[in-house]
């Protein structure tokens, strides 16, 4: 038998919001789902899914060492928190899409390259830090040039 993940690779985050208020719907959860209750409900998932990680330390990319029930337990969960996510961000009128592409974009002025590259600091230290150059970027994130 077939699952969803074995006949699809990609799946958009328009086709995750559509599943997600057809889910709500035919169960008549509309009703419960102000803003505010599925941001409780999606800071209960970040928790379940911290609880995975909780006491194992640093934990090296691929997980290796894991069982698979661990990796799909993880799975399960990741699942939850971006559900509620998507489902948050329908409610709340969001383009989820739209704004993680806007995001980057704020990011990518925030941490230029040439300045941070191989760094951890916040944008602010950055810039605190850099040559008079790139004084120009402002803790927004934004360049004033010419102002």
């Amino acid at each position: 038998m077939s699952t969803p993940a074995d006949t699809q690779d990609d799946v958009s985050l328009s086709e995750l919001k559509n599943k997600m208020a057809d889910f709500a719907q035919e169960r008549d959860w509309d009703q419960f789902h102000s803003p505010r209750n599925l941001l409780l409900a999606l800071v209960g998932e970040v928790g379940e899914l911290s609880e995975i990680f909780q006491w194992k330390g640093e934990v090296p990319r691929g997980l290796p060492g894991w069982e698979d029930k661990e990796k799909q337990h993880l799975g399960e969960e990741l699942s939850d928190v971006l559900l509620y996510l998507v489902r948050l961000s329908d409610i709340c009128g969001v383009d989820l899409g739209k704004a993680v592409l806007r995001k980057l974009e704020i990011n990518a002025t925030k941490y230029p390259v040439k300045l941070c590259k191989g760094s951890s600091k916040k944008h602010n230290q950055i810039i605190n830090n850099s040559d008079s150059s790139s004084s120009n970027i402002k803790d927004d994130g934004v360049s004033y040039d010419g102002v």
